[in-house]
């Protein structure tokens, strides 16, 4: 049977990270290009930066999590980007440079698969 609360959920965390994808894309370019640091570093603080976000708007919007320990919750969910953080720059390195595709490109189908990784953790272990 189709869980479409699970459906729902899933939704509103994609639309969630997208928000979070800008805020990750925006401070890796600009850390990348103006600032010209290594763009493993500023793909990681660019990734941060979103996953703070998005643990906001997933709290209070997504998961409706008015409960339970916010600090528990925040480092749950920050654990688990840590976790996606590592796969997301594993699937980087293996996108551009060892199949040298363009790094933003590379960048977004590892944001697909870590998605995929950050809402079933959140959802089974944080919220």
């Amino acid at each position: 049977m189709i869980n479409f609360n699970l459906i729902i959920k899933l939704l509103k965390f994609s639309l969630v990270g997208f928000s979070g994808m800008i805020v990750d894309f925006s401070a890796t370019w600009v850390l990348k290009e103006k600032i010209r640091i290594n763009k493993f570093i500023a793909n990681s603080i660019g990734f941060i930066l979103a996953a703070t976000s998005n643990f906001i708007w997933n709290r209070i919007w997504t998961f409706s999590g008015t409960e339970g320990e916010v600090g528990r919750q925040y480092l749950s969910f920050i654990l688990i980007s840590v976790i996606g953080l590592i796969l997301n720059n594993t699937f980087l390195y293996l996108f551009n440079v060892k199949l040298k595709q363009n790094f933003y490109l590379s960048k977004l189908i590892a944001i697909g698969f870590v998605t995929l990784w950050n809402f079933f953790m959140n959802y089974l272990f944080t919220f």
